[in-house]
């Protein structure tokens, strides 16, 4: 497939939609009335604190992680001091009172990112499956586009009954913006009735519609290449305008203190204490006089200047306080005092949230070794000491820890929702607009965190996309002829007349060690609907998909067979182990097929089966499934964060197979920067002359410049198949293989039906 879209089935559930005059607590999810918020939150508040009274618990006390003073804040002061960036790994945190057992059951936390996000998984990707079906029925091509209306009066059309289902989430949408939402940002929607100069939503008066304007109301309309490439830029600089904005305004939000040391605030709240106790006690200086009563202290004093006389209290600073106006040492004082509050509720927030996330030892070593093994280490220290906000804002949506394997057979979850900037529906950092999904989103907050990352690793918006893709494509050459076999795919089913161009991959670099005889060869097929369908590629007047046009290759099904047979019959010639190797499919959900070899490929190819969605992270959990079965002495796991490899465990070399871009491809770029047990070689099957083939080649491209665990070889149209065999088995043993050597290995027996 060559967009993030599902094939599934979808079937309409009814959401939580609040009315203006209810309030939908985010806690027990009921609907009360509005003037009674105040009294429901209390009640929460009183069980909550009846609930720690019966476990015994207490409240978090002192941290000292960070050593440094508080500054003397200033009713002036804008600017937060400039703390050294820590060189350390994060804190140990405290221990709960009672750490649950390894064997134990798992411990169930929450916040109000989970629950949200348990509310908006339940037709999530219902709705994501209903817009697909509609861009379809009406001969959309481009994802960002949805259908208009047919009429102007609301009727049972489908495109006012997908209008509906959104206007049902509603409620869904505001619990969501609220759970994810930063300090001093508002909530909106694409709701028709808040249309107008008053409008929240920033885009609507902003962005042009990709339909124009002007088109008949009694008909089907049709997206007009030039406002939708307009709306394309407008988007663009809006997203790119609203980002830098939102993140320079909660970066100006961060407190200008240090939460972390005790001891400065401690001393802050003394001198608060101090300062406004001295100043309402405190008579008015000499200073503060007007100059008849100094002329006239001085006279007075000058007959007898041994004997002073105490300074008369203002009389405007006696009715000041008998109206309760503070004074300007006062108000400083109150702020100074909001502001230290602040910062221990904002500290106990974050260290209750730690203990509840990862409750005992093994939970933090593991977390521990993720962030090690990302890159992350010194970035979440630092957030920690200096941006807490936001630090707790990801920490509540899990951004520092693996990926939980449950979500991988889900058919939603926290990182496959939706981000759309013009409809409201929120991400999760401060930048979030411009981003296709949620997984995308924190792939590339983790790329430009990460530490050796070189400047700042944007993701290419989507007229960059197109641009780029077009450019790689015409790098492309004739392949090199010294692969030519007359047994190819494309030249025993006489597609077209010799190969295509090809993009020649990069000059190949060892990372991993090479393969030793202990390390375990797998391969992951991509068995979705799109395998079987004649190759077509898009036409596009500017960015306006307008159609699809065929192209003379073979099947991508076929092309995948024959590549496998060769790389197994090549790999069992390396090692000389002629037994085979494991071999899962994948789409909408995974199965294990069995061991390939040379013997009884056709039998098992006969148990493949085409059709479904694209998603991968289902077949990568059954691969990781299969590899720690057979090495689980080495290796251990945890209830939620799965399997975990020990120094002993073997490596997993996977080939992956592809024919576009998985719904959930950036979540399985994201796992596997946690990993350094697993070397991925990915083969991405194309159709010749196709940009989204290129784009997404210039996806994978990206990653692998980064994680090195990661390479990939891809081909369009009518394939060279020893070419490609040749490139992927360089990868996969992790060694530049000479042509003499992969001539020797490729010798392959005689196959028997």
């Amino acid at each position: 497939m060559d967009s993030k879209q599902s094939s599934n089935g979808y079937e309409q559930k009814n959401a939580l939609d609040a009315p203006p005059d209810q309030y939908l607590c985010v806690q027990c999810y009921q609907s009360i009335d509005s003037d009674r918020k105040d009294e429901h939150e209390d009640w929460h508040f009183a069980k909550d604190l009846e609930a720690e009274d019966q476990a015994g618990q207490k409240p978090a006390t002192k941290q000292s992680q960070i050593g440094s003073n508080v500054p003397q804040l200033n009713s002036k002061q804008d600017v937060a001091p400039d703390y050294p960036p820590p060189n350390y790994p994060p804190p140990t945190y405290p221990p709960p009172r009672s750490a649950p057992s390894v064997a134990g059951p798992i411990r169930h936390h929450t916040n109000q990112v989970i629950e949200a996000a348990k509310i908006r998984a339940r037709d999530e990707q219902q709705m994501q499956n209903a817009l697909q079906n509609l861009q379809q029925q009406y001969q959309i091509y481009n994802n960002e586009i949805e259908p208009e209306h047919e009429t102007d009066y609301y009727c049972n059309c489908p495109i006012h009954n997908y209008q509906r289902m959104k206007w049902h989430r509603y409620g869904v949408q505001q619990m969501w913006s609220n759970a994810v939402m930063y300090p001093g940002e508002k909530a909106y929607n694409d709701s028709k009735q808040n249309l107008g100069l008053f409008t929240r939503n920033p885009y609507t008066l902003r962005v042009v519609s990709p339909y124009g304007y002007y088109q008949s109301a009694w008909g089907v309309q049709r997206p007009q290449p030039g406002y939708h490439a307009q709306s394309i830029h407008q988007t663009i600089a809006l997203n790119n305008s609203l980002n830098t904005e939102a993140q320079a305004n909660i970066d100006a939000k961060e407190p200008k203190m240090n939460i972390w040391d005790d001891e400065s605030l401690d001393a802050a709240m003394s001198r608060v204490s101090i300062a406004a106790s001295d100043d309402k006690k405190r008579p008015i200086k000499a200073s503060d006089k007007d100059a008849s009563d100094e002329q006239k202290l001085s006279s007075s004093s000058s007959g007898d200047r041994s004997a002073e006389k105490p300074v008369r209290v203002s009389r405007f600073s006696s009715f000041r306080q008998s109206i309760g106006m503070k004074s300007s040492d006062e108000k400083v004082a109150a702020k100074t005092q909001k502001v230290t509050l602040k910062g221990r509720d904002l500290r106990d927030a974050i260290i209750a949230e730690e203990n509840g996330r990862w409750p005992d030892e093994q939970w933090r070593q593991i977390v521990t070794i993720y962030q090690e093994k990302v890159g992350m280490t010194r970035k979440i220290a630092d957030l920690r000491a200096r941006h807490p906000i936001q630090y707790l804002h990801l920490l509540r949506s899990g951004y520092f820890e693996p990926i939980p394997v449950a979500w991988a057979n889900q058919a939603s979850n926290p990182l496959k929702f939706s981000i759309e900037a013009a409809t409201g529906w929120r991400g999760i950092t401060p930048a979030w607009r411009g981003y296709e999904d949620t997984a995308e989103e924190r792939l590339y907050w983790v790329l430009n965190h990460r530490e050796g990352s070189v400047g700042l690793r944007m993701k290419p918006d989507f007229i960059s996309e197109i641009n780029m893709a077009r450019a790689r494509m015409a790098t492309a050459v004739e392949p090199p002829p010294e692969y030519y076999s007359s047994t190819d795919t494309c030249h025993v089913q006489h597609t077209s007349t010799g190969y295509s161009k090809q993009v020649m991959p990069a000059p190949f670099l060892a990372y991993d060690r090479p393969e030793v005889s202990t390390d375990d060869t797998m391969i992951l097929l991509d068995v979705s609907g799109s395998m079987d369908f004649d190759p077509l590629r898009p036409n596009y007047n500017q960015y306006l998909i307008t159609g699809y046009s065929r192209s003379t290759q073979p099947k991508n099904k076929d092309v995948a067979k024959a590549i496998i047979r060769r790389f197994s019959d090549a790999m069992a010639n390396h090692d000389h182990d002629f037994r085979g190797y494991d071999l899962t499919t994948f789409s909408s959900s995974a199965n294990y097929i069995g061991t390939i070899n040379n013997h009884n490929f056709n039998e098992m190819w006969r148990k493949v089966r085409i059709g479904g969605g694209t998603r991968v992270m289902t077949g990568w959990q059954k691969v990781k499934e299969l590899h720690f079965q057979k090495h689980s002495e080495s290796a251990t796991h945890h209830p939620v964060y799965g399997w975990q490899a020990g120094p002993e465990t073997p490596m997993l070399r996977l080939l992956l197979l592809l024919d576009g871009e998985a719904t959930d491809m950036d979540e399985f770029e994201l796992d596997l920067l946690g990993l350094s047990w697993a070397h991925v070689t990915i083969f991405l099957i194309g159709v010749d002359g196709c940009p989204h083939h290129h784009r997404h080649a210039n996806e994978l491209q990206r990653i692998s410049d980064v994680n090195h665990h990661v390479s990939f070889v891809d081909a369009q149209g009518n394939t060279p198949e020893r070419f490609v065999t040749h490139e992927l088995l360089k990868r996969h043993l992790g060694y530049e293989l000479s042509m003499s050597e992969f001539e020797q290995i490729e010798e392959l027996p005689g196959y028997t039906e």
